[in-house]
């Protein structure tokens, strides 16, 4: 089981909704976040082109914040989640430092959060929750190794990229463009 996670940004249109149902979901402190809204302007006007992107933590196969982690609290699940566990992490930011996406932040009980794709509601069989509340429902989310799924579906059909590919990171967000 590999989860990864695709983005159409034909169709986000950066309400946010995904930011504030990660943030109730997760209990997330005011002014922190663990996903965000991305707006780029690309080309020279009048041949202007704008990608909105809902970002988060890549879940990278390769990932610098694991490896520079010196108390093991930054790991990798089954199924390709990199997860901080709370109780190890000693706040340092190496992991905040290493990361290319910006995807972490210290949280001020003194450890380092991130997106977890919603690893507790996927236990219950539910999608993570910036998915579920999408309304333009730019989200597509599941198992890489099924290839019914909903991210497999649609990174099959349609062309897409990773964000910062010469990091070697191998990152399972990936953006539909």
């Amino acid at each position: 089981m590999r989860y990864a996670m695709a983005v159409d940004t034909k169709k986000c249109v950066g309400c946010s909704d995904c930011v504030v149902a990660c943030q109730t979901e997760n209990d997330v402190p005011i002014g922190f976040c663990r996903d965000w809204i991305v707006e780029t302007n690309d080309g020279t006007y009048p041949q202007l082109v704008t990608e909105i992107r809902s970002e988060r933590c890549n879940h990278c196969e390769n990932a610098p914040c694991v490896r520079c982690c010196p108390t093991g609290a930054s790991h990798i699940t089954d199924g390709g989640i990199v997860l901080v566990n709370k109780r190890k992490c000693i706040g340092c930011g190496a992991c905040i430092a290493s990361c290319p996406y910006d995807a972490r932040y210290p949280h001020p009980d003194g450890f380092v959060d991130k997106c977890t794709f919603c690893e507790h509601r996927l236990k219950e069989g539910m999608k993570p929750a910036c998915v579920s509340v999408c309304p333009t429902r730019c989200l597509y989310f599941g198992d890489l190794d099924d290839v019914n799924s909903d991210v497999s579906r649609v990174l099959a059909r349609r062309k897409h990229k990773s964000l910062i590919p010469e990091a070697g990171t191998n990152p399972q967000l990936y953006f539909l463009i």
